[in-house]
């Protein structure tokens, strides 16, 4: 019998990574727990899970180390065509943060509306670069999203 399609562990390849501020780092250890702690994970021609997934950046690319009972693959993806929702991802972000600090709730609001769509945006482009690879559920592919630019986001 085949087990949950899930991931256990996500780990972040520390050799790879961009350095980071104490507050991107734990960006990153957040977003980890966000993902493993709700998921829906399955790689296409795996009879079950658990997984577990190793992230590194190679390259200019995405680096899906995915490993589970008899199953082991690795997918490398060209951050390329995620480069610009990745940016503006980070710009509206850092918008955010900076309406939360004196804007009024309206332009807080419409900022918030705006990264959220973003955010939906870049989870829908991942989505689409693992078809074939990986089958995620939304809100899997919205947390997927939200490491990816813990990663890429340099300190």
């Amino acid at each position: 019998m085949s087990g949950p399609h899930v991931l256990t562990s996500v780990d972040l390849d520390a050799a790879t990574l961009p350095a980071a501020t104490a507050e991107i780092e734990h960006e990153r250890r957040v977003a980890i727990f966000d993902l493993v702690e709700k998921n829906s994970f399955q790689p296409v021609d795996s009879e079950g899970g658990p997984y577990s997934l190793k992230l590194s950046l190679q390259d200019n690319r995405l680096v899906f180390d995915i490993a589970g009972p008899a199953f082991s693959r690795t997918y490398a993806l060209s951050l390329t065509p995620l480069k610009t929702v990745l940016r503006d991802y980070l710009l509206i972000c850092d918008s955010y943060y900076e309406a939360l600090r004196g804007s009024s709730p309206s332009q807080i609001e419409a900022v918030d509306m705006g990264r959220r769509g973003l955010h939906n945006e870049g989870a829908d482009q991942l989505t689409q670069r693992l078809e074939g690879k990986v089958a995620l559920d939304r809100e899997t592919a919205r947390r997927l999203f939200t490491l990816v630019c813990a990663l890429y986001r340099r300190g």
